[in-house]
């Protein structure tokens, strides 16, 4: 999958691109995944038809995972070599500057994770944005943000891929890129 937008940031990589997160070849790819870390519907239930019951098995294994948290387990069959699950906020469970603080807090904890195993790679959902009913346009700005943090702090991994489902979720994160980082 080409990116369909990209910036580079301190010799990393910021790269949007528009499909399904489970055909991508990095090194993890990350699940928007509940406290109980069930892999049900949506991209949750993509990685778990993919990467078949090993990826669900681990979990479980975890246990739990607390808002703001991520947890690392296996790709099973996917290409990419790990799931990092994040679990993200449920809007409107608290208010919205908590709500901020844990999909920040979600987003971090994902590339620290991927960062503590020397991880080249990682591509990111629109968190939260789901069925969890995050606003769109919020939660690209929160993301984003995030990401050139962490390209910022030259801390692997140096190519950071959003993929998004759908042309409207891609613009959004487009508009919250150019504000983010303008040309």
């Amino acid at each position: 999958m080409a990116p369909r937008y990209h910036r580079v940031v301190e010799g990393g990589s910021l790269e949007l691109v528009e499909g399904d997160i489970t055909l991508l070849e990095v090194d993890a790819v990350v699940n928007p995944a509940n406290s109980a870390l069930k892999l049900g519907g949506g991209v949750a239930g993509a990685i778990r038809r993919r990467g078949g019951p090993t990826v669900q098995e681990e979990c479980d294994r975890i246990g739990v995972c607390p808002e703001g948290g991520a947890r690392a387990t296996s790709g099973g069959r996917l290409p990419a070599r790990y799931v990092i699950h994040a679990v993200g906020p449920v809007w409107g469970r608290q208010g919205p500057a908590e709500s901020d603080r844990l999909l920040a807090s979600a987003c971090r904890d994902a590339l620290a994770r991927a960062s503590e195993k020397g991880l080249q790679s990682i591509a990111l959902p629109a968190i939260s944005s789901g069925i969890f009913g995050f606003p769109m346009d919020r939660a690209a700005r929160i993301l984003l943000g995030e990401a050139v943090r962490h390209l910022e702090s030259g801390a692997p991994p140096r190519r950071v891929i959003f993929c998004l489902l759908g042309e409207e979720a891609l613009e959004r994160y487009r508009e919250a890129l150019e504000a983010a980082l303008p040309l």
